[in-house]
């Protein structure tokens, strides 16, 4: 366990991009009442998650970690999440059939709602009001009640992630994730995009491939892999009065776990020294993902990864690369070689989104397709110039026919903008984007091993 950590040492460290609550005695009243509450998920399964992002960093697996930018509660609805699923399972399928590789499949999801934000006022004509923080925090509704931090909101949240994991596990384990299933994964207002129907021929592919296996007497009935598929979760640990309510001691180790999610993050803003959010997050056994822009200096990093990961456990640090189109291989290079210098055993991953955000001519804040295919293809190039492994992808995604993206096959338009544009905070790739991101990233990854292939020979 962590030297001089317990569950509530962060309150001694500075603490930024936290509300401030009105009412002290409200607020603990509501983290008591969340501590008494059953965790939502358990040591084991991110011991699980731990190892199994181990195998990534090795290069051995790839991890798919996509979802909501910011959970809502009025967007909670069974289809929504069914959806999502639906596209990340596809999306995983694609990258599994290209790399011959596992594929970790981790959701932003049930507890994704916290987000740290550029002002802590948002000023519309004449009147400045307290930023919205995230539906766990205030309410989006451009009024002063509505931006009254509230600390019943946590129990709103807490209640919407049980149900959410609830459901996630039984698509996961119950029978909707069978390989047998796979062309009914494609959602219908993708049916007629070029990539579904080439998703589809993968599909007839996999049939195919189960055909025969079935005949040799492998069938789901007999290899469970075949019919279910690990699912883990994952939040930016941002809140920490929620993060802190949700710690819980493992009776088997002794080690302490975040129980709100299988894997959290630490975000660009809070990862400063001194930080509430890195001294939290040194002492939870989960699995810790670290976002890296242009800001962070390799010494900076490196000291960080010391603080978070001293015993330098594999699997246990994901460093999730956020440049840029245009700064990423001119900026990651310099972070690669110090951690591959000092032998720190990291899972380097891709977040295309958070780089490359614009605002169109009408107003609407979205995300060029093409820079987020230029971003990932730079990070590909850097590990592959680097002799290091590509592993991963982070990506604001959703199963819902938005445009909130311009570009891609589906060529949404800087007009077509306002057709479905529903985010809550940050643009979404749709559906019919993410499968095509997928198929990209599985050429990105065959070059890669290409590249590897022929440095072995």
């Amino acid at each position: 366990m962590a030297s001089n950590w317990n569950a509530h040492s962060w309150r001694g460290h500075e603490a930024r991009h936290l509300p401030v609550y009105p009412h002290a005695d409200k607020l603990q009243a509501v983290e008591t009442t969340l501590t008494s509450f059953p965790p939502l998920v358990f040591a084991g399964e991110a011991r699980a998650l731990k190892a199994d992002l181990a195998e990534a960093a090795a290069g051995r697996a790839f991890l798919l970690q996509g979802g909501d930018c910011a959970e809502s509660f009025a967007e909670f609805h069974p289809n929504n999440i069914r959806d999502t699923f639906r596209v990340l399972l596809q999306m995983a399928v694609i990258l599994t059939f290209a790399s011959k590789q596992p594929v970790i499949k981790v959701g932003r999801m049930a507890g994704q709602f916290a987000k740290p934000r550029s002002s802590p006022m948002e000023r519309q004509g004449d009147v400045e009001l307290p930023s919205y923080l995230g539906d766990n925090i205030n309410g989006m509704d451009f009024t002063p009640e509505s931006r009254i931090p509230d600390p019943d909101r946590m129990l709103r949240a807490y209640s919407q992630a049980a149900a959410t994991l609830n459901l996630l596990r039984a698509f996961a384990t119950g029978g909707y994730a069978n390989l047998r299933q796979v062309h009914q994964w494609t959602l219908d207002h993708i049916g007629k995009s070029p990539w579904a129907a080439k998703f589809g021929e993968m599909a007839d592919r996999i049939g195919e491939a189960l055909d025969f296996m079935q005949a040799c007497g492998v069938n789901p009935a007999t290899v469970p892999q075949l019919q279910g598929t690990s699912f883990y979760t994952s939040h930016e640990a941002l809140l920490l009065q929620y993060e802190e309510a949700m710690t819980r001691q493992d009776s088997l180790t002794g080690k302490w776990y975040d129980t709100s999610a299988h894997m959290l993050w630490i975000g660009d803003r809070t990862r400063f020294e001194g930080s509430a959010h890195v001294e939290f997050l040194r002492g939870v056994d989960n699995p810790i993902g670290v976002k890296c822009g242009p800001s962070l200096a390799p010494d900076v990093l490196l000291k960080l990864l010391d603080t978070l990961n001293p015993g330098r456990e594999a699997g246990r640090i994901t460093l999730i690369s956020r440049y840029g189109y245009d700064k990423v291989e001119a900026g990651l290079p310099a972070l690669v070689r110090a951690v591959t210098r000092e032998g720190h055993p990291v899972l380097w991953s891709c977040d295309p989104m958070h780089g490359n955000v614009i605002k169109a001519d009408n107003g609407y804040k979205t995300r060029p397709f093409e820079r987020i295919l230029k971003e990932v293809e730079g990070f590909f190039a850097v590990h592959r110039a680097e002799g290091t492994h590509a592993g991963g992808i982070h990506i604001e995604m959703t199963g819902r026919d938005v445009t909130e993206c311009t570009g891609g096959a589906v060529a949404i338009s800087e007009a077509g903008l306002a057709d479905r544009y529903h985010t809550h905070c940050d643009p979404r790739l749709n559906a019919a984007q993410s499968l095509e991101l997928a198929f990209l990233l599985a050429e990105a990854i065959n070059l890669e091993r290409a590249g590897q292939k022929a440095q072995a020979a």
